[in-house]
């Protein structure tokens, strides 16, 4: 933080604050050494597995541990957090005013800010801002412990993530162990989720805990209880709806999770006849029973629907990791060159709109394949929230995790592990060094040539000791078989298949 620092007068614990290199330097280093570990662990999660999936976990634990006390990494967004719950609990809308204008340009939180959000209100729901604004009450302008608030608010959405993820998988066909290597213990949710503080933690938690439970009834033999009376027989209804509003709150928190609730809706239509008569009223009773949840929060937090009105604010920025706005910036560029003016605002314009329209149409397409059974919902949720992260206006490393984790839990070929795992080192490795508006280029220079030294002794002191050279490959296993769809009505449920020891071998 700008201020508040407390590591400022402390010997060398301060050094990274005043030299940019150095900080530049370890948070390098670091990223690397973690993706490092992360294949070796790869090497036990994959194929015939030597580890379990308690030693996963407790691996994980062991990663997160030493993040807890670090400040905000990669990102200042949880600064923003701090200030937009702070306008809230001064009785202000953060949905019309912005942190220089609801707080003042010298308040502790506004200072924290970067410039280019100090004017723009809140793009987060309200249960987000209505949970920031208990911590604001409980911790007052003080914003190490408002951090550390916000951080274990975040543990427990990667607490969901953990625990839902393996389940989602079995459901799928897919060996958990493998689903939480991929997903779960992704080093970009442990660099951005933990570290970052980002309220994708919750969002993404909130909605794979949903979509398990909502599956749960949607799978159960028989879904409609047999007689008004409480009772087992009520549970599968109990956990659809659980589940529904479990995801109607993720969606409460950042918007795009809403897609899961559609899913659901589309596998309980086929679930009870898969006809146009089973899809208005479970398209019916899902819409109203996400209002009322979505009401509900509005009023008790009175906060109301004004979130609807700011979800454009990240537009502002220009996000290179987005196809849509490269190929604007791009095409500007171009014209520039040959002497036709500066174009750029009008073409991005364009090819947002254009990327907008392609999401609709293949996020229907995806909605009516489950709707016929002929995709898994969780499938279909992976590739849909993939599509809109590729085609989003602006896209933020973490956001990748959105498609990643549910994938984790479906996709079964080799391909898309190794598609993962490229995207992850590359975004994960350089993404520290890509903040050409924080660092000058020599700082990045020098940070990156002392990082690969430093790696590549640190290699060579472990190279015996550690499992760098490949190991001995196991045993030819079976290939695993795809998810199946849900169970058409009238039908008993059809058993998920089980996940076999090497769930990412090629599909058939």
């Amino acid at each position: 933080p700008v201020v508040q620092d407390p590591t400022f007068g402390v010997r060398l614990l301060n050094l990274p604050s005043r030299i940019q290199t150095v900080s530049l330097t370890m948070t390098s280093t670091g990223a690397v050494m973690m993706a490092l570990a992360w294949l070796m662990l790869g090497r036990f999660a994959l194929g015939k597995r030597r580890m379990s999936r308690g030693e996963l976990d407790r691996t994980l634990l062991l990663w997160i541990l030493p993040l807890l006390p670090a400040p905000p990494m990669y990102s200042k967004d949880v600064y923003s957090y701090l200030a937009q719950s702070q306008i809230s609990l001064e009785g202000l809308d953060p949905y019309r005013v912005g942190p220089a204008s609801g707080l003042g340009l010298s308040h502790v939180f506004t200072l924290s800010v970067p410039t280019i959000w100090r004017e723009t209100p809140a793009p987060y729901g309200p249960l987000f801002l209505w949970i920031g604004r208990g911590i604001s009450a409980l911790t007052g302008e003080n914003i190490v412990a408002a951090v550390l608030c916000h951080r274990v608010v975040e543990l427990i959405g990667v607490g969901l993530i953990v625990w839902a993820t393996p389940r989602l998988a079995r459901r799928c066909g897919v060996a958990e162990v493998s689903a939480l290597w991929l997903g779960a213990a992704n080093p970009l949710l442990i660099m951005h989720l933990v570290a970052g503080v980002h309220n994708e933690a919750l969002m993404m938690g909130l909605m794979l805990a949903g979509a398990e439970f909502a599956l749960r009834g949607v799978d159960a033999p028989r879904l409609m209880p047999t007689s008004w009376r409480p009772g087992p027989h009520w549970e599968p209804m109990g956990m659809l709806l659980a589940g529904s509003v479990l995801i109607t709150l993720s969606s409460q928190v950042k918007l795009p999770s809403l897609l899961a609730l559609g899913f659901v809706t589309m596998a309980l239509a086929y679930r009870c006849g898969g006809n146009l008569r089973a899809l208005l009223l479970a398209g019916g009773g899902m819409t109203a029973l996400s209002l009322a949840v979505m009401a509900l929060v509005g009023w008790a937090s009175g906060l109301g629907f004004g979130w609807i009105f700011t979800l454009g604010t990240a537009n502002v920025v220009r996000s290179w990791m987005s196809p849509p706005t490269l190929l604007a910036l791009g095409t500007g560029q171009v014209g520039i060159l040959l002497g036709l003016g500066d174009h750029t605002t009008a073409v991005l314009a364009l090819t947002r709109f254009i990327g907008v329209l392609i999401i609709t149409v293949m996020v229907s397409w995806l909605l009516l394949a489950v709707f016929r059974g002929r995709l898994h919902p969780i499938g279909g949720l992976g590739v849909a929230l993939g599509i809109c992260v590729l085609l989003f206006p602006v896209v933020q490393p973490w956001y990748l995790l959105w498609a990643i984790i549910p994938l984790a839990a479906w996709a079964t070929r080799t391909g898309f592990r190794e598609a993962v795992i490229v995207i992850t080192l590359v975004v994960g490795i350089f993404g520290p060094t890509a903040n050409g508006d924080r660092f000058a280029l020599f700082q990045i220079v020098d940070a990156t040539l002392a990082s690969a030294v430093i790696v590549a002794v640190l290699v060579a002191l472990t190279y015996t000791r550690l499992p760098w050279r490949p190991l001995q490959s196991p045993p030819a296993e079976d290939q695993a078989a795809g998810g199946q769809g849900p169970t058409a009505s009238g039908a008993a449920a059809t058993p998920r298949p089980t996940a076999v020891t090497d769930a990412y071998a090629d599909s058939t």
